[in-house]
């Protein structure tokens, strides 16, 4: 399994608007993605958010990582969110509860 780790700095105020942007648009696009187990995005303070993808090969997290710097570009740049840092790596342990 391999993971995707993405942190975005929205513009004030308008944290709701790119949740809502990201829960109907992107996570669409992302499920035509092969190998998605699964996507997160979590408000991380003030006006910080992160998200967390996993996926079963790490082709098909390079290609999620490439939809979503062609989406986010596309938009959200006009919410005023910037990219502040990506990475990725191999999943050590992934479990889930339900």
């Amino acid at each position: 399994m391999h993971a995707t780790i993405r942190r975005l700095r929205c513009a004030p105020g308008t944290i709701a608007q790119v949740a809502e942007r990201v829960e109907t648009e992107y996570v669409r696009q992302l499920e035509g993605v092969d190998d998605v187990l699964s996507y997160t995005l979590v408000h991380l303070g003030g006006d910080e958010i992160g998200s967390l993808g996993v996926f079963i090969s790490e082709e098909a997290a390079s290609e999620a990582n490439e939809l979503a710097v062609a989406w986010a570009k596309d938009r959200l740049a006009d919410l005023g969110t910037t990219p502040l840092d990506a990475s990725d790596g191999s999943v050590l342990v992934h479990w889930t509860f339900r």
